[in-house]
């Protein structure tokens, strides 16, 4: 990996934290629904990759940018584990059950979803 590389990870990783963090503080308040503010990022996250997907990019950098630097710090993969963890030693089975599923399905369908509109545009 070459230093273009590595620049390109590296600042597009911090915008995808920065952005994570600023949603994660701030978009609850805003939406006012009652969910978790990492399954927020994840279904913004999985959108996102549905959209960069049905753009099938080629060129290396812009693959790095965004599928690597990007969504790799902006998704929460560890957060919702660990949520699932917490739950599950409070022995909240059935509320981590329902969590698992709510935020598998619901990634995959705005997966779907921003895939879908860039194949329908």
């Amino acid at each position: 990996m070459d230093f273009i590389s590595i620049t390109i990870i590296f600042l597009s990783s911090t915008f995808g934290l920065i952005l994570r963090i600023f949603i994660q503080k701030n978009f609850k308040k805003i939406i006012g629904f009652d969910i978790q503010n990492t399954s927020i990022v994840n279904f913004i996250s999985s959108f996102f990759l549905g959209i960069l997907v049905a753009l099938n990019f080629i060129n290396n950098e812009i693959l790095m940018l965004f599928y690597i630097g990007f969504l790799g710090c902006f998704s929460t993969f560890s957060s919702f584990i660990y949520q699932l963890f917490a739950l599950f030693k409070k022995r909240k089975f059935l509320r981590l059950f329902f969590h698992y599923i709510e935020v598998i399905i619901f990634s995959f369908l705005f997966f779907y979803l921003g895939y879908f509109l860039i194949q329908f545009l």
